[in-house]
Order: structure tokens, then C-alpha cells, then sequence
């Protein structure tokens, strides 16, 4: 039996853009993510389906957190690192801090509404109980063109 693959942050960033590449195609804001276990190995993925779902939550970082909890069997997420290709929301640095996710490493800055270093920097608060390490600007070209094309085509 093959063990899963074990894969570099930029590796997971590749798969994490043809996620929101996916997203764009289905009308959706172009974010991916993968959420990575402690090994490094892909433990599962997500991407924006707010508008399919009719779920304001359905934000790419939610939908791999959920489906890294159910792969685990857990909701704690320690030792895991979620590679996404726009700096998380509010919500998501919520979400990404209630699960104990180690490492947050993302593409695009998001000066609207990002938490993680742009405009609030929810997942370094030190007046929180827990905190992630993060990496931003990974392939950021990468997923800034992504988003300026999707919004291009809608304005």
C-alpha cells in the first residue's frame, strides 16, 4: 500500500489554486485550500461554494477544515498546516484558531478583509488562547491574477 505523498507548501499552493480555478468556474470567488496533516501528507481541500450552497460560511478554509476533521476523526487539528490561496477572513482565522491548526501559509493579502496580517492579525493575537504561525504571500501573483480575472469578467 502507497503511503500519501508528502508535499512542500508550494506544492499544496499548487493544488490549492486549481481549487479556486475550480471555484471560478463554478461562479464562485477563486479561493482554494488544503489543509496539510502533521506530516506534511494532504489531508483534505476545500473551496469557496457559498453561492452553490446557499451557506455564508461556505468560505474554501471552512469547507477543508470540516473536511480535515472528519478525515481525522477530530476536530483538533493540532500539528496541521492549511495552505490557502487568499489571506482568511474574520471568520475563517475563527474557525482556523478553534481548530488548532499549527501553520497558515496563503497567497494573496486580502487589505479588505484579511485577519492574518492585513488588516487584523486575528491568528497572531497574543490576547488569544491559541495562535498559528503564518506565511503569507506564497505564489501571491499567482492567486492575485486569479482574483483580478474573476472580478474583470463580472465588472
Amino acid at each position: 500500500m502507497n503511503a500519501p505523498r508528502i508535499v512542500t507548501d508550494d506544492t499544496a499552493m499548487d493544488r490549492a489554486l486549481a481549487l479556486a480555478a475550480e471555484a471560478a468556474q463554478a461562479d464562485e470567488i477563486p479561493v482554494g485550500a488544503v489543509v496539510l496533516d502533521a506530516e506534511g501528507r494532504i489531508l483534505a481541500e476545500g473551496r469557496n461554494n457559498r453561492e452553490e450552497t446557499a451557506d455564508p460560511t461556505g468560505h474554501a478554509e471552512i469547507v477543508a477544515l470540516r473536511a480535515a476533521a472528519v478525515a481525522q476523526g477530530s476536530w483538533n487539528l493540532t500539528g496541521c498546516t492549511l495552505v490557502v490561496t487568499m489571506e482568511p477572513c474574520v471568520m475563517c482565522a475563527g474557525a482556523i484558531l478553534q481548530s488548532r491548526v499549527a501553520r497558515v501559509v496563503f497567497g494573496a493579502w486580502d487589505d479588505k478583509a484579511g485577519a492574518a496580517g492585513s488588516l487584523y492579525d486575528v491568528l497572531r493575537d497574543r490576547r488569544l488562547p491559541y495562535r498559528a504561525e503564518v506565511v503569507g504571500g506564497v505564489r501571491e501573483d499567482e492567486a492575485v491574477e486569479q482574483l483580478r480575472a474573476f472580478f474583470a469578467e463580472r465588472r
